[in-house]
C-alpha cells in the first residue's frame, strides 16, 4: 500500500499553482540523528519533504521552481557510491531521482553551494519553513547574502521569504483517496495488534511483553515502526497520559491502557483501548469505562461535514461531567460544573487531534478566530478519557488509580464519517468475551 509517483507529482503541481509568480520553494530532507556515539536512529523522512517527493533518503534538498524552462522540480541528493552503498545501503543517485522519484532535474547534493544560489537568483520570493532545520536556515541565509553581495553587478536577490508551512500544511489536512487507503491499512494492522494484546494478556506479565506483541504484529504486516512510542500502562500507570516506560508488572485486577499505532508509508494510525488484565471489569472499572464509551459515542454523533471541530470535544465534556456527577465523583449543578471546568482533574486533555503523516498532524484548529469546520478528507482522532489519580483524596478509595481512554481514527466523508479503526472491540462485553475466548483456547489443562 503506497502513494504513487503520479500523486506526488499532483501534489507538487497543486502547491506550485498556489505560489506567487516569480517564486521558488526549498525543502531539506530530515537530518540523521545519533542514538548513541556512532549508532544512528532508524531514519524517518521529514513529513513535508516526504509529502511532496516520496524520496526516502537523507542529505537531500527538493526545489520547486514554477515556470522553469528546464524543469520545475529539482532534487539534490547523494551520488551513487558503490563503496558507501556496501556499508550503508542503496542510493537512488541522480538517475534514480529522475527515473524513480519523478524529478525533472537532479544534481549531487555536494554541488548545492554552486548550483542552488543560481536557481534562487532572480526569484522574487522564497517559500521556506524557517526554524525547522536551523543548520539549513544558516546555509540558505548564506546563499541569499551571497546573491545580495553581487547586486551591484546585476544580481537580483529575493525580496521576500514566505512561510511554506502555511500552504503545505493546509494541503496535508485534506487526505486523498490514496492516503485514506494507506491510513485504513495502517488502522487495520494496529487494530489486529490491539486485539492480539487483549488475547495474550495475563496477570503477571510485564508491560513490555505486551508491547512486544504490538511490535510483532506491526512488523509482520509490513510496518517498520510504531507511529509514536507505544504506551502500555497497567494499573495506576494509566493515569499518566504519556507513560512510555512500559516496565511494570501487570497485576490481577489492573486495567491495561494501550495507546499504540503503527506507521505505514509515513502515515500514522492511533488507537487506544483499555481492558482488564484478568478479563473481567470490576464494578467501578465498568462504571467509568461505560461513561468514557458513551462520551465517545456522543462525539461520533456530532462529527461530519459542516460541523465544527470543537463540537466533538464539547459532547465528550458533557457526557463525562454528567457521568462523574451521577457516580458522586462530582457534586453540584451540571451546567455550572461544565462552565467551571470541574471535570478537568479527571479529563484534562482535548477529545482528539488531526491525524496523518504526523500522529499530531498539521492543520489549523481555528480559522479567523472560529473553530474550523470539518470537511471531507479530514482525518482526526476521537479519544475521551477519565483518569482518577491514585493520590486523589477527594474521591473514595475504590475509584483511585482508574485510568481509561478509548481512541479511534475517523475520516470525514461527504455523508458523515467513517471509523478507520473500528475492528477493535469497544464495548465492555465484547472485550470480556474476546478475552474469555482467548483464555479458553489456550489455558487448557495438560
Amino acid at each position: 500500500m503506497h502513494i504513487s509517483k503520479q500523486e506526488y507529482a499532483r501534489r507538487r503541481k497543486a502547491l506550485m499553482a498556489q505560489m506567487e509568480p516569480g517564486s521558488i520553494a526549498i525543502l531539506p530532507a530530515a537530518l540523521v540523528y545519533l542514538r548513541n556515539r556512532d549508532v544512528e536512529h532508524l531514519y524517518r523522512q521529514d513529513s513535508d519533504f516526504q509529502y511532496l517527493t516520496g524520496f526516502p533518503e537523507p542529505e537531500a534538498v527538493a526545489v520547486l521552481i514554477p515556470g522553469r524552462e528546464h524543469g520545475e522540480y529539482v532534487l539534490f541528493c547523494r551520488e551513487k557510491d558503490k563503496e558507501r552503498e556496501l556499508w550503508d545501503g542503496y542510493r537512488a543517485g541522480q538517475e534514480g531521482a529522475v527515473a524513480t522519484y519523478g524529478a525533472d532535474d537532479a544534481f549531487p547534493v555536494s554541488d548545492i553551494d554552486d548550483i542552488l544560489p543560481g536557481l534562487i537568483e532572480g526569484r522574487e520570493r522564497v517559500y521556506y519553513a524557517v526554524g525547522v532545520n536551523q543548520e539549513f536556515d544558516m546555509r540558505l541565509t548564506g546563499w541569499v547574502n551571497t546573491i545580495r553581495s553581487k547586486a551591484r553587478l546585476g544580481a537580483e536577490p529575493p525580496k521576500e521569504f514566505i512561510a511554506l508551512d502555511y500552504l503545505l500544511h493546509d494541503m496535508r489536512l485534506y487526505k486523498s483517496a490514496a492516503e485514506i487507503r494507506v491510513m485504513q491499512a495502517a488502522g487495520d494492522i494496529s487494530a489486529e495488534a490491539h486485539i492480539r494484546a487483549m488475547q495474550v494478556c495475563r496477570p503477571g506479565m510485564y508491560e513490555y511483553q505486551l508491547e512486544a506483541e504490538l511490535q510483532h504484529t506491526f512488523m509482520r504486516h509490513g510496518s517498520r515502526s510504531p507511529a509514536y512510542a507505544s504506551i502500555v500502562a497497567a494499573g495506576r500507570n494509566a493515569c499518566i497520559l504519556h507513560y512510555t516506560e512500559n516496565t511494570s508488572q501487570i497485576r490481577d485486577g489492573d486495567l491495561v491502557l494501550i495507546d499504540a499505532g503503527c506507521e505505514l508509508d509515513c502515515y500514522a494510525s492511533d488507537i487506544t483501548r483499555t481492558f482488564p488484565a484478568n478479563g473481567r471489569f470490576s464494578p467501578e472499572q465498568r462504571a467509568i469505562y461505560d461513561i468514557v464509551l458513551k462520551s465517545q459515542a456522543a462525539a461520533f454523533a456530532v462529527i461530519g461535514p459542516g460541523r465544527d471541530w470543537n463540537e466533538a470535544h464539547d459532547a465528550t465534556v458533557r457526557v463525562i461531567t454528567a457521568g462523574l456527577l451521577e457516580l458522586g465523583l462530582l457534586s453540584g449543578d451540571l451546567e455550572e460544573l461544565i462552565v467551571s471546568g470541574a471535570y478537568r482533574p479527571f479529563y484534562m486533555h482535548r477529545a482528539g487531534h488531526w491525524l496523518g503523516m504526523d500522529v499530531h498532524d498539521v492543520g489549523e484548529y481555528r480559522v479567523g478566530g472560529e473553530w474550523r469546520v470539518l470537511e471531507p478528507g479530514m482525518v482526526l482522532t476521537v479519544e475521551p478519557g477519565i483518569y482518577i489519580a491514585p493520590d486523589n483524596e477527594d474521591v473514595p478509595l475504590k475509584w483511585r488509580g482508574i485510568g481509561i481512554r478509548i481512541e479511534d481514527d475517523v475520516v470525514i466523508t461527504r455523508e458523515g464519517h467513517d471509523v478507520l479503526t473500528g475492528n477493535v472491540p469497544r464495548e465492555a462485553d465484547e472485550i470480556e468475551s474476546l478475552m474469555a475466548r482467548a483464555r479458553a483456547a489456550t489455558d487448557v489443562p495438560a
